[in-house]
């Protein structure tokens, strides 16, 4: 078996397909994007490149001529030390089930980073964000929501046969939208206090209103997430060039908040889960591909949304706004015909059972987990989990 770096177009395009022939004959593998994969490692696409001390590598590994693995290392500059040790980071990985060549990948991420400094190792993470390309699937093996990675269940051995730890679980909560009326009569009791307010209404917000939309959502955001640990701050601008990035793939119905008289109180944004329409393309965005995308929209073969954020402004909080926001979504878009089937949320890690509460309480279960791994270069240095949000 042989390492070899990515250098050229060549072998980067051999490292972006490796997945497709891998997963070839799983019915549940949807193929990224690839540009999308591409952009995460050029400087130009990647603000995280600018950050001191940022730097990413890739490889592939080959045996007789032919790739069975590959793997990416990198130090996010802006992270790298907020934890205990300098911490960085292994991602992309794919490999064929073979604990050696799995050993030899993780290996050369490890070498690397300790190279640089680091003294422990995530993955699988993402080289930026945590929204995208982050955590081995472990539980509720099905085809993937966008951004989130997918693999074979013989993933996990690998990881944990080389020494990683769970650092943490990330969970995918869904329901059936078809039993969103079926709640507990405690739910409804709850949401009457607010619908029965007459100074309280829920609407959702259509496109020609999105630089409304912007504000308002600010307002709830900052109000409402402002004060936990964790969570980022947002300015106006970030969300309004949020709300411009969704007009495109927004479906306005989706798009939904609450009003005390005309202040804006709470917000449930929604979009369509892309990856039930990016499967249609084949990884490749060209001209083709964004008809084949634009079709399958307009004739409503996505059939699951994905729930991107939930937010009650504090003064509100007890006052029935959480349930009164699903009753009055439910009774207003279901009789419009919504296509959709499912709901998914955004992945929420086990160290924030503040946001895994607000799932419960929509009636969300746990269909599909995730685990984030940390491996310590120093192997007899304590390891502890992910600390809690409070």
């Amino acid at each position: 078996m042989e390492l070899v770096e990515v250098k050229n177009k060549q072998q980067e395009n051999e490292w972006v397909l490796f997945p497709t022939r891998l997963y070839a004959n799983d019915p549940l593998y949807i193929r990224p994007i690839d540009q999308e994969i591409k952009d995460v490692f050029d400087p130009k696409t990647n603000r995280f490149f600018s950050f001191d001390n940022s730097a990413a590598i890739r490889w592939l590994l080959q045996k007789d001529g032919k790739t069975i693995g590959r793997i990416a290392a990198f130090v996010n500059g802006k992270t790298f030390n907020t934890e205990d040790q300098p911490t960085g980071g292994c991602g992309f990985f794919d490999c064929i089930d073979d604990q050696e060549a799995a050993n030899m990948l993780f290996n050369a991420a490890r070498h690397w980073l300790k190279e640089r400094g680091m003294e422990a190792m995530d993955g699988p993470v993402n080289f930026g964000e945590r929204d995208k390309n982050w955590g081995v699937l472990i539980d509720g093996f099905a085809e993937q929501n966008y951004g989130m990675l997918y693999n074979a269940p013989y993933y996990q051995k690998l990881y944990e046969n080389y020494g990683f730890h769970l650092y943490f679980k990330q969970y995918t909560y869904g329901r059936d939208v078809q039993k969103t009326k079926d709640f507990e009569p405690r739910f409804y009791e709850r949401a009457q206090q607010a619908l029965k307010n007459p100074d309280i209404s829920f609407r959702y917000i259509r496109k020609k209103e999105f630089d409304k939309a912007a504000v308002y959502f600010h307002e709830v955001y900052t109000k409402a997430w402002g004060g936990h640990s964790g969570v980022k701050p947002m300015s106006l601008e970030q969300a309004q060039k949020m709300f411009k990035k969704l007009y495109p793939i927004a479906d306005e119905r989706l798009i939904y908040f609450g009003f005390h008289k005309d202040r804006p109180i709470s917000f449930f944004l929604s979009i369509p889960e892309l990856n039930q329409l990016f499967k249609y393309v084949n990884g490749n965005m060209n001209w083709l591909g964004k008809l084949k995308f634009a079709y399958h929209m307009k004739m409503g073969h996505c059939k699951k949304m994905l729930g991107l954020v939930f937010g009650v402004v504090p003064e509100f909080h007890g006052q029935g706004v959480e349930s009164a926001m699903v009753v009055s979504f439910t009774d207003i878009a279901w009789v419009k015909g919504l296509p959709y089937k499912t709901i998914e949320m955004n992945w929420i890690g086990d160290f924030n059972p503040k946001m895994m509460r607000v799932c419960e309480q929509l009636g969300a279960d746990i269909w599909r987990t995730h685990a984030t791994y940390r491996y310590l270069f120093d192997r007899e240095k304590p390891f502890e989990r992910c600390p809690i949000l409070e």
